[in-house]
């Protein structure tokens, strides 16, 4: 069978010269000095040095890529969307780093399929541009979002994609038809619930493992105009859990668009504290309001209602008040603003734009994700937020609920037990130096707590070390996610970095 890790044999320079003449591209092949961009990613916690990095111009370079490898005894493929990995899944060490963005133009078509609308779009496209395109051309937009939209198609749909509208739409891997996929075998397949289905389903949140998208069939819908966005501050976390639960749990004609939130710290610290809670620079966060009984931490109900520039104002206050008079938040404690569809829609792009500014985009960031059961969540904050993270991580710490039902359980994700789980992200900012090892081996002591406490949990964009903890991380679907390797990519040539399997010297059987 497989084998999961493993040290990849290094290539010499005599690879480069022979894989290059013999693929015949219609993109480029590079080496040398490119090397730091396919050798690093958005996590910069890891560095290697691939072999080679190519920007193809389409589906066929990138099999010849795939073809090529497999050729050979030891060659890996990794492909590369924006670099928006954490722990280096899109690198390859020694390997072929395919960097998809040079094929994001190759696929951008409207259809109408049983009266309903969707985009093909490529594998190598940014959300953010089919976002724009989508809705200054047809007034239509995708349904479900990630909060960070610098992200390719492709990559997110390797994952899961999830964000405020999960809850009722399902992630990302939940609203595409049809994909086509190069497999581990450098066989181009186009693959959907129907035709290949085996695929189709593996792909999605497959970790790269069992082909690279190359293509999407995206669901649409018609698109707002504006958004009425809102943050309400909580001291309890009971009465924030059950009112996020109320409000994804309800029809889509009775909840907000959006549902989100997060915990900050019950300070004025200018990053983890009560400043960033406000959406307008001119609003004021009084901590005169704050009850007494208030803990270390705080909790902030981050919603959203889409409405049209024909919605009479009338009918936006009252749909919101409505809402908002069922809701337990602290009453002096609401901030709102109108902002547009695609200004709510880029809102982190500003994040990213401060962060760029300020020095700290490019520093290293030890993020931690992770899907909690609604049966763990208490424990979790009781612990994690209340003491281990009381004083904040530099960043954002989100905390929001999603529902089961709207995931397939085809599809290669895993998730806990439960309708409701909730996802929390730790998302820090912190600049090079001794501290990002400190936070590494703080998120290691968050995992550890909470095997030790048998948490129902499992990683959102995992990474592990060896094989024991990938199966238990994959549980009973383990045996399946083997199987759609075997069938695949046999010779494990796919993803790498994600340090699931060890390349095979010949194909298995």
């Amino acid at each position: 069978m497989i084998a999961c890790m493993g040290r990849i044999v290094p290539s010499t320079d005599a690879d480069v010269s022979t894989i290059s003449q013999s693929l015949d591209l219609q993109g480029s092949f590079e080496s040398g000095g490119i090397m730091g961009v396919a050798g690093k990613d958005f996590g910069g916690l890891y560095s290697v040095k691939p072999l080679a990095l190519i920007k193809p111009s389409g589906t066929e370079d990138i099999a010849r890529v795939v073809k090529a490898a497999a050729r050979t005894s030891h060659l890996t493929v990794a492909a590369r969307g924006n670099g928006h990995s954490i722990n280096g899944q899109a690198m390859a060490a020694g390997g072929l780093v395919i960097d998809m963005r040079s094929t994001e133009e190759n696929h951008f078509k409207l259809l109408t399929i049983d009266d309903s609308p969707y985009i093909d779009v490529s594998g190598g496209a940014l959300w953010e541009d089919v976002l724009k395109r989508c809705v200054s051309m047809f007034r239509l937009a995708p349904r479900s979002w990630t909060d960070y939209l610098s992200l390719t198609v492709g990559g997110t749909l390797s994952n899961a994609g999830v964000s405020g509208q999960a809850f009722r739409y399902g992630p990302q891997t939940s609203n595409v038809t049809e994909l086509e996929v190069v497999t581990g075998k450098g066989e181009i397949t186009v693959c959907s619930e129907t035709q290949n289905s085996e695929l189709f389903f593996g792909a999605l949140g497959g970790l790269g493992q069992f082909g690279i998208i190359t293509r999407a069939r995206v669901k649409l819908q018609p698109a707002p105009d504006m958004v009425r966005w809102i943050r309400l501050v909580y001291s309890e976390f009971e009465e924030f859990t059950r009112d996020a639960e109320f409000l994804v749990t309800r029809e889509e004609a009775e909840s907000f668009d959006y549902v989100e939130g997060f915990v900050f710290s019950n300070s004025d610290d200018p990053i983890n504290g009560w400043p960033s809670v406000p959406l307008d620079p001119d609003h004021e966060f009084n901590p005169v309001h704050i009850p007494q009984s208030a803990g270390s931490v705080l909790y902030c109900l981050e919603v959203a209602l889409h409405y049209c520039h024909t919605d009479h104002p009338s009918t936006i206050q009252t749909a919101v008040s409505g809402l908002l008079e069922r809701l337990g938040f602290v009453r002096r404690l609401k901030f709102q603003v109108n902002v547009s569809y695609m200004e709510f829609l880029l809102r982190v792009k500003r994040v990213e734009e401060h962060a760029k500014a300020n020095g700290i985009w490019d520093s290293p960031h030890p993020w931690l994700n992770i899907f909690l059961s609604k049966s763990s969540i208490v424990d979790f904050d009781r612990t994690v937020f209340r003491k281990m993270l009381k004083d904040g991580v530099g960043g954002p710490m989100l905390i929001y609920p999603l529902l089961r039902s709207k995931w397939d359980d085809r599809t290669s994700v895993v998730l806990p037990e439960g309708e409701i789980f909730y996802i929390v992200a730790l998302l820090r900012f912190v600049h090079k130096g001794p501290s990002v090892e400190k936070l590494v081996a703080q998120n290691h002591e968050i995992v550890k707590w909470c095997n030790k406490e048998g948490l129902d949990f499992k990683l959102y964009l995992p990474h592990y070390q060896s094989r024991e903890d990938w199966k238990r991380h994959f549980g009973k679907q383990w045996s399946r996610f083997v199987e759609r390797k075997f069938s695949f990519d046999p010779m494990a040539i796919l993803a790498p970095g994600q340090k699931i399997f060890k390349r095979a010297h010949t194909n298995l059987n």
